[in-house]
């Protein structure tokens, strides 16, 4: 079975970001970028299902500017066989991403599609559920466990209420909680390894798909300040603030 496995480039998770000058975006001109963390879960549960027997080859595949094959290269160093880039200049909102992941899909007919389940720089949680619409396949959203077995996928996953259990036929798509499992770090014989893996370069207009932007951002701001905590003396004092200070009751 064919697994495909979508990554995002992003800003590294420990980077604190900042607004630039004409608050248009975020400043990521000189920022560490990685892939995004659920992703690399993503990477980390197609490998494991290959080294079980069940996967035959994962392949991986990322959308943006030419700098992602470093991202695809690195998920490469974790096990997978080969990746795609659509490279494009173009800004990318979810609609898009969604879009050339199905003409993806539809090229490659995977068995299984496995994404993050929301990258962490616009934290939209949209496109896997969206690829599913446009592939019309079955989705598991959420996933904190995975069993593959007969052609079917039995994907455990959290709701408010506890854990939900969904019986799937492949292919399929799923995306990935963080309890899904603990990715493992690429040792250097893989980094080089993964430098001769094949990287195939495509773009939306090969595909077939328009992705320019239908949403605007209209401004970028910093959050407010939270100012400093004070500690009260007795609970009527604490009434009397949130009553008369915070107005919250």
């Amino acid at each position: 079975m064919k697994i495909l496995v979508a990554v995002k480039r992003v800003v590294d998770y420990n980077v604190k970001v900042r607004v630039n000058a004409d608050q248009t975006d975020v400043d990521i001109a000189s920022a560490k970028m990685s892939m995004n963390p659920f992703d690399e879960i993503a990477v980390e549960e197609a490998v494991r299902l290959k080294e079980a027997g069940i996967a035959t080859e994962i392949v991986v595949v990322s959308a943006g500017v030419a700098q992602c094959q470093e991202t695809l290269r690195s998920a490469m160093a974790l096990g997978a066989d080969r990746a795609i880039l659509i490279e494009t200049t173009e800004l990318l909102q979810p609609l898009a991403v969604a879009k050339l992941l199905a003409a993806v899909v539809k090229n490659e007919q995977p068995g299984l599609v496995i994404l993050g389940k929301q990258a962490i720089d616009d934290d939209a949680n949209q496109t896997g559920q969206m690829v599913s619409a446009l592939t019309d396949l079955p989705q598991a959203t959420f996933a904190s466990k995975v069993v593959i077995a007969d052609g079917k996928a039995t994907v455990t996953r959290e709701v408010d209420g506890g854990l939900e259990t969904l019986n799937m036929d492949l292919p399929a798509i799923l995306t990935t909680d963080l309890r899904l499992n603990e990715p493992r770090y690429a040792t250097l014989p893989n980094i080089m390894k993964a430098k001769k893996k094949p990287l195939d370069v495509t773009t939306p207009e090969a595909l077939g798909v328009d992705v320019t932007p239908h949403l605007k951002t209209l401004k970028v701001t910093e959050p407010p300040v939270r100012s400093a905590g004070i500690i009260v003396p007795d609970v009527a004092t604490l009434i009397e603030k949130l009553r008369n200070e915070a107005k919250v009751i």
